[in-house]
């Protein structure tokens, strides 16, 4: 099993769990207020006066033949809509229970 951590700018939403919903990954965890500015460009998102934009960020477990479906499908969101900014991170699941 595999962790897909992904952060985007809270316009993308929607189509975020789109694409977890057509990739079978229905349990997540929903970060709704998160700042930061990412590495390579764009604007910080805040929330403060100066930059108000806001990000969300999602933590979903799923198999990991799930992982390549989900990740095309948030590469397509980025590549169509590039000012928002969106990063997904995949990380290995140790334990569950």
């Amino acid at each position: 099993m595999k962790t897909v951590f992904i952060t985007y700018d809270k316009a993308h939403h929607d189509n975020v769990i789109e694409a977890l919903d057509a990739s079978n990954a229905r349990g997540y965890t929903l970060l709704e207020d998160a700042g930061g500015r990412g590495t390579k460009t764009g604007d910080p998102h805040l929330g403060s006066h100066a930059w108000p934009s806001m990000n969300s960020a999602i933590f979903t477990i799923v198999e990991d033949t799930q992982v390549q479906p989900l990740l095309r499908r948030l590469q397509q969101l980025d590549i169509d809509n590039p000012l928002l900014g969106l990063r997904a991170f995949v990380w290995n699941v140790e334990q569950s229970i």
